[in-house]
């Protein structure tokens, strides 16, 4: 055991760190100088102390005074007095930070400080390590070589905690000057390890792991000076150290060899089979930290080498079994992480089935709680006692993004998630689950049903646990847990809340549905501050799936609600407004009735004026504003003035406390921007052109500049979306800046910003769309910059966000509507990604502006869409149907223009040639395309007698025209002729489908 813990000694110096890069020149009250060697006494050099001239020169070239070194360890041995003054040794130790040679003086402490307490030398080398990695690089050549020859000797110091405190400063320095910078450091630790000294060995084996840690592919390079590489001169001495009697040795060499797994040195791979038969001989060792890291190896190894385990699998997965029921809850927690990895990378299920029937009870028994679990102490009656500015975690709004349909979010409790056995277990059946699926519940449901029925009330942590479990196969298993679904709990029954839903179309179901209804409700009005969260987020997760069908019940929801808002603590009052937001977004206008409205506005507008526009508490208010005025819609108007000014006020006295915050009065929070203009967004959206009064009366327009152009990307994503909000509603008060909008907005879109914040280049995006259909022409300055910087989006979707793809091919259709002189002359440069992306989209009211777009541009240059017309013609089958009139029109009158074109030229092929070959590209009027250097003239007699697999009718031109792919027809047959596969080949399903959708004439 190290006497005085490094980090604990750490933590006690924090306040000392910040002089470390001031440079040192002299002392007043004490003088520093060199002499000539004093004959104190050091610690006997090891053989290869001397092997370098340098050192053997460096060491006698500077000693300390005796007074200077007596002050310095008087002001170390007071710091780690717990009653010392701090502040007073930080600023005597700031004093001593003008002296060029203060490190010499720890280092000596350090090596050399015989008589001085273990403590006083650790505290000394603990500053020194933090020095070096400030200062050392601009330290005098004499130093830097002192302080290298002090430290080797103490490689192999008797005492434990000073070998630990030097090879902790030895990875330091050694981070800094690499291999090449310091090679008598590499003999040191290799005549160490060859000594038969336990301290030797044992001081090097500690310096060569934290290097390995820290650094591990710097021992993995060639070193002039060196004939071998590091890794490779140690890797046959780490493997020696498997079978060391100490198990110190066989700790420190493992836990190095294992920094190597992802890294791979050759040294490791060509010794591989003697590493992995180490493993299976420590498997079994007395050592439970060694049994820690042979888990440990097994777990790394199936991450990101299981290639290398597969020949070994059915042994390493039995051996990860019994070191699941380990004595040592660290070993057992280790060897549990095996099992989500080996699901995680897709090994073949089999390897594992036959071990479920003992693994699966294994990792039931672990779920329970420990009797020292901290989650415990939750258990108690504590609403009355009031949040603790620690209880209440950091909290991140999460921006408006539009067109995004999905998110998640994190609303753990930090202080009872400290990762543990209990939990890995769960998290283990989790992933069995999703691989094994149902196959697993013959073997789990007998454990859970006997848990269940335990009445004994110390059996309440294997209840406890069953429970847990029915939670973590929710998704796996959900098809089989029917028949026990009504005793889960809070938590549980959130994750099933699609189920219960689906289950209303059951018998019994909406009985059922009720029943859940009023018993969350019971329990959000529980008196214990963590069921209060369960069954909260349990509820407002059931919400967010129920939707309309909380119509019947709202009364009795919001009474339930009301009655908790005025019970709860500030922490569970977050988790409420979420819980009244999501209602508001699931039932929408129905919430909009002065029975409702007197039940939840009233509490919500006096607690609005009762927070301070510097209070965090107000972030979760102003969200579920938003969403209660996004439901109520005009019926909001009555609150929605004094709301609008309070956003106004909010937006500006943040901007204020950005250049001056005493002024302002407050700190600058961007979160306070970011949900204020997002509750503006939400006024627009609900209230419509009913907003117009509000922000023809406001400051808005220049505020909401200024917020588009600012470096915070949640406060220009945010700014972003509100002005495309008001693009749709009240544009004219757009007018004055347009242009410095518009400039803003396409800004936001050249790559590097589309990299660095996709969600920003989203909302631009969209604004830029909904900006062009109210302006019209007068968008036509920013059109070119804007399509160059759609075009590589569509063009190269992959790994971007979809609903980025999505509102770039409507942005571009929009603006080809309005501007399509402009478009339209570039559009063979992304008219078939476009085409491609625009199939995608769901059918909506934004698809139809883009497929005007389409139309207008192909209208304008009809001879640059034919090399794209087949791709223009799948994205017009992409349409379940269009309801607008005169879009449909617009498609017919060009796809007819079309067909009248390809009956003149039908039957002309076209071709190239590559290398011998010649592949014919040819659209037949029987729909029939391949690629043969037979002649399509010998295809079509052969076509026209008629074939097993050919076809027996003849299609238009338009059908013709129509490609195969996309338009959910089946694979056409083989060629008759040449055997190859067509591209086009129109059934008469087909043909009449075409023709129905756009009535062409055969």
């Amino acid at each position: 055991m190290i006497l005085y813990s490094e980090k604990k000694q750490e933590g006690l110096l924090l306040l000392l760190l910040c002089f470390v890069s001031i440079p040192f020149s002299s002392l007043p009250s004490v003088s520093f100088s060199r002499h000539a060697p004093s004959s104190h006494s050091s610690p006997s050099p090891l053989p290869f102390a001397t092997s370098s001239p340098a050192m053997a020169a460096a060491a006698p070239l500077w000693q300390p005074q005796e007074e200077g070194l007596r002050e310095i360890c008087s002001l170390l041995d007071a710091h780690i007095s717990p009653n010392s003054d701090q502040a007073r040794i930080w600023h005597q130790l700031q004093h001593y930070t003008q002296f060029p040679d203060f490190n010499n003086y720890l280092v000596f402490l350090l090596a050399r400080g015989e008589g001085k307490s273990f403590e006083v030398r650790q505290a000394a080398g603990l500053l020194l390590k933090n020095n070096l990695r400030a200062t050392f690089s601009s330290m005098p050549p004499t130093s830097q070589q002192y302080i290298k020859s002090e430290l080797l000797p103490c490689i192999g110091a008797t005492n434990k905690a000073i070998r630990s405190t030097v090879g902790t400063v030895i990875s330091v320095l050694f981070q800094i000057v690499r291999v090449a910078g310091w090679i008598e450091l590499f003999q040191a630790l290799h005549q160490c390890l060859d000594s038969n000294d336990l301290d030797h060995m044992e001081g090097a084996m500690d310096a060569i792991y934290k290097i390995c840690e820290d650094v591990p592919e710097e021992l993995d390079v060639d070193v002039p000076g060196l004939s071998e590489r590091p890794i490779n001169i140690f890797m046959p001495r780490l493997l020696q150290f498997f079978q060391s009697t100490h198990a110190s040795l066989r700790k420190l060499a493992l836990g190095c060899i294992n920094q190597y797994i992802v890294v791979m040195p050759a040294a490791l791979y060509m010794s591989m089979d003697q590493y992995l038969q180490g493993l299976f001989n420590l498997a079994k060792d007395p050592s439970a930290d060694v049994r820690k890291l042979v888990c440990s190896a097994w777990v790394q190894l199936i991450e990101v080498r299981p290639s290398i385990l597969e020949p070994h699998l059915k042994n390493v997965t039995e051996l990860m079994l019994q070191a699941n029921k380990d004595s040592d809850d660290e070993v057992a927690l280790e060897a549990c992480e095996f099992w989500s990895a080996y699901c995680d990378v897709s090994m073949p299920p089999e390897g594992l089935r036959e071990f479920l029937p003992r693994l699966i009870p294994t990792l039931l028994s672990n779920m329970v709680y420990a009797d020292d679990d901290e989650s415990l102490t939750d258990a108690e009656e504590d609403e009355s006692f009031p949040d603790r500015d620690q209880d209440l975690k950091p909290r991140f709004h999460a921006s408006r993004l539009h067109g995004s349909e999905t998110g998640e979010d994190d609303d753990d409790d930090d202080a009872v998630n400290v990762w543990n056995l209990r939990k890995c277990s769960a998290a283990g059946l989790d992933v069995l689950s999703n691989v094994f699926g149902d196959s697993i519940l013959p073997t789990l449901m007998p454990l859970i049903q006997q848990n269940l029925a335990r009445t004994d009330d110390d059996a309440w942590k294997e209840r406890e646990a069953a429970v847990l479990s029915i939670g973590a196969i929710a998704e796996g298993c959900i098809t089989g847990l029917y028949p026990i679904f009504h005793s889960i709990t809070c938590w549980t029954l959130s994750r099933y809340s699609k189920f219960i839903v689906q289950s209303l179309e059951h018998p019994n179901g909406r009985e059922q549905f009720d029943k859940i209804i009023l018993g969350l409700l019971r329990r959000i009005l529980d008196t214990n501050k963590r069921v209060q969260e369960a069954a909260c987020s349990a509820f407002a997760t059931l919400e967010e799936e129920s939707a309309e069908e909380l119509v019947p019940h709202l009364g009795i929801i919001l009474q339930h609600l009301m009655c908790a808002y005025g019970k709860y603590q500030r922490r569970n009052l977050r988790i409420l407004y979420d819980a009244l937001g999501t209602l508001a977004d699931a039932v929408g206008a129905e919430l909009n009735q002065v029975k409702y409205l007197d039940i939840f506005m009233p509490p919500l507008i006096t607690k609005w004026q009762q927070l301070a526009n510097s209070d965090k508490d107000l972030f979760a208010l102003l969200e579920c504003f938003t969403s209660i005025a996004q439901a109520l819609g005009p019926g909001f108007s009555q609150f929605a003035e004094p709301v609008f000014q309070r956003c106004i006020s909010l937006i500006q006295s943040q901007q204020l406390a950005k250049v001056d915050p005493a002024a302002a009065g407050a700190l600058y929070d961007k979160e306070f921007i970011v949900c204020a203009l997002d509750l503006l967004s939400g006024l627009a959206e609900g209230l419509g052109a009913g907003i117009e009064s509000l922000v023809a009366q406001s400051s808005l327009r220049d505020l909401l500049l200024q917020c588009c152009m600012d470096e915070a990307a949640d406060v220009r994503q945010s700014a972003l979306a509100l002005l495309g909000d008001l693009s749709r509603v009240c544009p004219i008060h757009l007018h004055p800046r347009l242009q410095e909008f518009l400039n803003v907005a396409a800004k936001q879109l050249n790559p590097q910003c589309v990299k660095d914040a996709v969600s920003v280049a989203n909302n631009a995006c969209w604004a830029i769309g909904e900006l062009a259909i109210k302006i019209g022409k007068e968008i036509s300055p920013v059109v070119i910059s804007v399509v160059s910087c759609l075009v590589p989006i569509l063009k190269s979707p992959e790994g971007l966000n979809k609903s980025l793809v999505e509102n770039s091919a409507i942005t571009l259709g929009r603006l080809s509507w309005v501007c399509p002189d402009i478009v339209a002359p570039h559009m063979d440069h992304f008219m078939q990604a476009w085409c491609n992306a625009l199939c995608m989209i769901r059918d909506d009211f934004e698809k139809e502006d883009a497929f005007h777009g389409l139309c207008a541009m192909v209208a304008a240059n009809p001879t640059g869409a034919v090399g794209s017309l087949a791709y223009i013609c799948q994205a017009c089958a992409s349409w379940k149907e269009i309801k607008s009139e005169g879009l449909h029109n617009e498609v017919c009158q060009i796809l007819n223009g079309y067909s009248s074109t390809s009956q003149r030229v039908s039957g002309k092929n076209y071709h190239h040639r590559r290398g011998r070959e010649s592949y014919w590209s040819v659209q037949w009027t029987f729909g029939f395309v391949c690629d043969s250097t037979a002649t399509p003239r010998q295809h079509t007699a052969k076509l026209k007698r008629g074939t097993e697999q050919g076809p027996k009718h003849k299609l238009g031109p338009l059908e013709s025209l129509a490609p195969l792919e996309g338009l959910g027809i089946a694979s056409p047959p083989s060629c008759p002729s040449c055997g190859s596969r067509p591209m086009a080949l129109m059934t008469t399903k087909a043909v009449k489908r075409i023709k129905k959708k756009y009535q062409a004439s055969d």
